[in-house]
């Protein structure tokens, strides 16, 4: 492990009874940056976290998190780590700020002390105002950032966030993005597992594809767009009819194999000319007379690279989870 990592895993091993949820995961991330773990369901990203914050011991492997061997020295590994769990764990019936008071001195904080962190982070999260109401009265965004405020009761070196978005509307989104991005300016490192690609995209600097237990590919997001190749066609057809011609012609005049989406009456195929391209495949439906109600030309999303790499739609894996 350099100066420059906060987490190092290599060739990390957990097996359960007849499987292993982790067969040869390796990790690297620099310190104070956003790493993304995405997989599917049952690809070993929970496991990961678990062991790499010594809730769960390996079998194999080795791991460190902030310069400390998980193995050998989980007290000073959970001294510098924030752990934030797909749930808050908060309680209702308390004021934001006595909730915080909690955990500090669940933390070993003195009274003082606790108190003085509890105002510094109500402020630091845009909660001062709501800090003695009861958590019962939060929005779903504001109890999400209590509970990253929770985790920050020591100021961790290092954040595990799991699914931190989950059921949260945009708005409630927004709000926890731009906290975590306050963290990473700070210079917290965090490491997040989500099934939302987007939320992928708008924090994390790498990321990494776990399947069946192993990295299977990693690098920024742009990095994993590029890598995936030629920009993709879209096409909506008027009515329901029209697919089948649709599809035929796109074939020809893209030489790729479209996709299709019933629901949304969508042809789409990946193209590497980019506009030559979509001038051919509309004049191809214009030739048999298919009415297109909507085109659009864009380059490959992270849910494309995700169904590329895993053979699964993100959708698909939020819908198992």
């Amino acid at each position: 492990m350099t100066r420059t990592d906060a987490i190092v895993a290599h060739g990390l091993r957990k097996r359960y009874r007849d499987r292993y949820a982790l067969d040869g995961f390796d990790l690297r991330v620099p310190r104070g940056t956003v790493c993304g773990l995405l997989g599917p369901n049952g690809a070993g990203k929970t496991t990961s976290v678990r062991i790499l914050s010594t809730l769960l011991r390996l079998d194999e492997g080795r791991a460190e998190v902030a310069g400390f061997d998980v193995t050998r020295e989980p007290d000073q590994v959970r001294y510098r780590i924030g752990l934030v769990g797909q749930h808050p764990a908060l309680d209702e019936a308390l004021s934001g700020r006595q909730n915080l008071v909690l955990f500090g001195r669940l933390f070993h904080l003195g009274r003082r002390r606790a108190r003085q962190r509890a105002v510094e982070l109500l402020e630091r999260f845009g909660l001062a105002d709501a800090a003695e109401q009861p958590v019962s009265t939060y929005s779903g965004g504001m109890r999400r950032r209590l509970d990253l405020a929770a985790g920050m009761i020591l100021a961790p070196a290092v954040l595990f966030l799991d699914e931190p978005t989950t059921g949260l509307d945009p708005r409630g989104r927004n709000e926890v993005w731009e906290s975590v991005r306050e963290l990473v300016r700070t210079g917290t490192t965090v490491l997040l597992t989500t099934q939302q690609l987007d939320e992928a995209d708008q924090l994390a600097d790498r990321i990494s594809v776990v399947e069946a237990g192993r990295v299977i590919a990693e690098g920024t997001p742009d990095d994993l767009k590029t890598r995936l190749g030629g920009d993709r066609i879209e096409v909506v057809v008027a009515a329901p009819t029209d697919l089948a011609a649709a599809v035929a012609q796109i074939r020809r005049a893209a030489d790729d194999e479209p996709t299709v989406d019933v629901d949304r009456r969508m042809v789409s195929v990946r193209v590497g000319h980019q506009a030559g391209a979509l001038v051919d495949v509309l004049r191809a439906l214009d030739a048999v007379n298919v009415p297109v109600a909507d085109v659009a030309l864009r380059r490959p999303t992270l849910d494309d690279v995700f169904l590329h790499l895993t053979g699964h739609r993100a959708a698909t894996a939020e819908v198992a989870a």
